[in-house]
């Protein structure tokens, strides 16, 4: 069982001679093994190392709100300065001098600039926790207003990760119960995700389960064991064809196609009919994707699972841009690949092997449900784990840089505007602030950045 290292639920038949990754689970039999890699050179290691790097690689974006505020520290303090160097001059009156000063800096301190961004970050915040999206890296969260693609890992994120009975075919007089009944005698003695699966259909349909003796699991082929004196098996299909039963080929070749995960079931010598299984795929996949695709952001699939079943999952929810049969170490390369042909590229995945991608990406989306070391890697996490929660992660990026550019527009403008008019320099038309208005005007500004940043809504 690889799962927690490659995120597929599927646990994978190892022979003599095969790799076998450190942190994965042996379920059924024992094996012999040699060790190659120790300590800083396991698989384990290596992702945590691309993780650093690419942390490492990464540019520190400057916060523009606060640099203008600190440079607009400068100019008021410079513009005082000056206000009161040139009426003391031209006036020869210190106290007038000083009251254009003090209302220079009235004006401009505390200033509408130094609040416009905070506020606007605090209030988005506010929305994304309401929302459940812990957003841990503002300056990239920012960046998904330009996210051109999203990359998705497949189980997990877009499907739930648990297996699922789709399709019930019995043969000849058998029925349905029969086939159920044989089957779920069998596998409530076997501890395979796939067995889970077909016991949730057993309890629905509220089928009695018989009892079993000599009960085998068969590594990579299936499970078998005596019922009522008669020898009864749940095989798959290369084994069945291994073992040259005959049965009814046409039913079992168009179920196939799809990719699920068939199992047949034997009884008494008899091939009594099959049924499939599938990771289930999360009821708001669909409607997610279509609506990336309506913002022009481009749905990728990259998954380690098999070709036929990533397909599937794709012709499912509409996704044509698929990678199947990625190795864990091949995500972070694959999506640096994505981000030459496409630019800005959002990566979205809840297993170890999704770590070193997450952090590559221009905007790494966790799912909440996944393991520590993706949530760790990135920008934001999804506590519902909902891929509809994906487009609202885009979408307030959206209105909050919508909104910080509003709020510094009015804050900028309002000091290119105030100062002038502050120093005095319409006093030779009568136009001339006193300290007491300057601070009305200051707080006015302060108020509208204040009132702009909460009329920002959730998406």
């Amino acid at each position: 069982d690889e799962s927690m290292l490659t995120g597929e639920s599927v646990p994978v038949p190892k022979e003599k001679g095969d790799e076998v990754i450190g942190g994965s689970i042996n379920q059924e039999s024992t094996i012999t093994l040699r060790v190659l890699k120790l300590g800083d050179d396991s698989y384990l290691n290596q992702v945590v190392k691309m993780v650093e790097e690419a942390q490492n690689s990464r540019s520190r974006t400057q916060d523009l709100a606060n640099k203008a505020a600190k440079y607009l520290f400068y100019i008021a303090l410079s513009a005082g300065i000056i206000t009161f160097t040139v009426w003391a001059i031209i006036t020869r009156d210190i106290g007038y001098a000083l009251e254009r000063a003090v209302t220079v800096m009235v004006i401009t301190c505390p200033h509408a600039l130094g609040l416009a961004a905070p506020l606007v970050v605090a209030r988005s915040t506010s929305i994304a926790a309401k929302s459940g999206l812990l957003i841990k890296d503002r300056a990239h969260f920012e960046q998904g207003r330009k996210i051109n693609a999203i990359v998705f890992d497949k189980t997990g994120t877009l499907t739930e990760g648990k297996f699922e009975v789709t399709d019930i075919v019995a043969f000849s007089d058998f029925t349905e119960t029969d086939l159920l009944t044989f089957a779920g005698s069998l596998e409530s003695q076997s501890s395979h995700p796939l067995s889970k699966g077909l016991m949730k259909v057993i309890e629905e349909r509220d089928i009695k389960t018989k009892e079993i003796t000599s009960f085998e699991s068969m590594t990579g082929k299936g499970i078998k064991g005596d019922l009522d004196g008669k020898t009864v098996m749940v095989i798959s299909p290369n084994y069945l064809d291994e073992l040259g039963y005959d049965y009814e080929t046409d039913t079992y070749k168009e179920v196939a196609t799809t990719g699920k995960t068939i199992s047949f079931v034997v009884h008494d010598e008899t091939v009594i009919g099959f049924y499939a299984l599938t990771d289930v795929i999360r009821e708001s996949a669909k409607k997610a994707i279509d609506k990336l695709k309506s913002l022009d952001i481009i749905p990728i699939m990259v998954t380690g699972d098999n070709q036929k079943v990533a397909d599937w999952v794709g012709d499912e929810l509409g996704i044509e841009h698929i990678y199947a049969e990625v190795l864990p170490d091949e995500k972070a390369n694959i999506l640096k690949e994505i981000q030459k042909e496409y630019g800005m590229v959002a990566m979205t995945g809840d297993g170890i092997n999704d770590a070193p991608a997450l952090v590559s990406a221009d905007l790494g989306i966790a799912v909440g449900a996944g393991t520590d070391v993706a949530i760790e890697s990135a920008d934001i996490i999804l506590v519902n784990s909902d891929p509809l929660d994906i487009v609202a992660v885009l979408t307030l990026a959206k209105k909050t840089y919508r909104k910080l550019k509003q709020n510094l527009w009015w804050a900028a403008g309002y000091n290119i505007l105030a100062i002038p008019l502050a120093a005095g320099v319409l006093a030779f038309a009568g136009i001339i602030l006193s300290p007491a208005v300057g601070a009305i005007l200051m707080s006015m500004s302060t108020v509208i950045v204040a009132i702009n940043a909460q009329l920002l809504r959730q998406p």
